[in-house]
């Protein structure tokens, strides 16, 4: 298993593990929507903190090598029914973030209710260098960050440290790299001193409002992705590229 699952009390954690980067694999996106079933039934369980394990990553993205046209659909399903379930559960959800958190590993983020990060924390959205686009954001990001910071983030695939993260309403919290268990921790308790109940109902009304629009936004982004950029010779060249650790030669075309 990639995803452990520990639970304390009325908060469930679920660890990305996949070394080193806990790049998100196919396999690894299954066993996450599987898991989100479970948590989605569970009344006991408050809150959800989603983290990947070790010191390097929260998650570097969706494996490069399912990014071939052979692969994309499956992985497009794949990757947005894990996120979708994520939007949806019931209970309150926290990304806790450290090192690089990139292309699909901060989609995955963006989809908890909360984020909190370390200083030392790296956003992007990188997928234009290898010739595609993260279809996640495409969607959302421009509610979530608004329209500009949108277009930079996706079409310059730049990084952003979790200061300037936070200042453009990524990121929710900013700590030390050291004191991540305990600004996780003051988060928590902010939270669960709250009914349950009451948290359930109040997400599902801040939710319904700020996804208004997402599902149709996102059936657009992935038919725009089968449909019109698989069919460019440079999303070819941008996976080969990157698999052969060379530059990319750009036909335009």
């Amino acid at each position: 298993m990639s995803i452990h699952i520990k639970k304390k009390s009325r908060v469930t954690q679920l660890t990305i593990e996949r070394p080193p980067l806990n790049v998100l694999d196919i396999q690894l996106l299954r066993e996450l929507d599987e898991v989100l079933d479970t948590v989605a039934n569970d009344r006991d369980t408050a809150v959800l903190v989603l983290r990947g394990a070790g010191e390097r990553a929260f998650s570097a993205g969706v494996d490069i090598k399912d990014h071939t046209p052979d692969k994309v659909p499956e992985m497009l399903d794949t990757v947005h029914g894990a996120m979708k379930k994520l939007l949806a559960l019931p209970q309150v959800t926290v990304a806790a973030v450290h090192g690089v958190c990139l292309g699909g590993g901060c989609e995955l983020a963006s989809c908890c209710d909360l984020i909190v990060a370390t200083e030392d924390s790296q956003f992007a959205t990188p997928e234009i260098h290898v010739g595609c686009y993260p279809p996640v954001a495409l969607a959302r990001f421009s509610s979530l960050i608004g329209y500009h910071r949108a277009a930079e983030m996706i079409l310059t695939g730049r990084r952003y440290a979790a200061a300037e993260a936070a200042q453009m309403g990524l990121v929710n919290r900013v700590v030390p790299a050291e004191k991540i268990d305990n600004g996780l921790q003051t988060l928590l308790s902010e939270l669960l001193d709250k009914s349950g109940a009451v948290l359930r109902v109040t997400l599902k009304g801040l939710r319904e409002a700020s996804l208004k629009g997402f599902a149709d936004a996102l059936a657009q982004s992935e038919a725009l992705y089968c449909r019109e950029l698989l069919q460019t010779h440079d999303v070819a060249e941008g996976v080969e590229a990157f698999l052969a650790k060379r530059k990319p030669v750009w036909s335009h075309r």
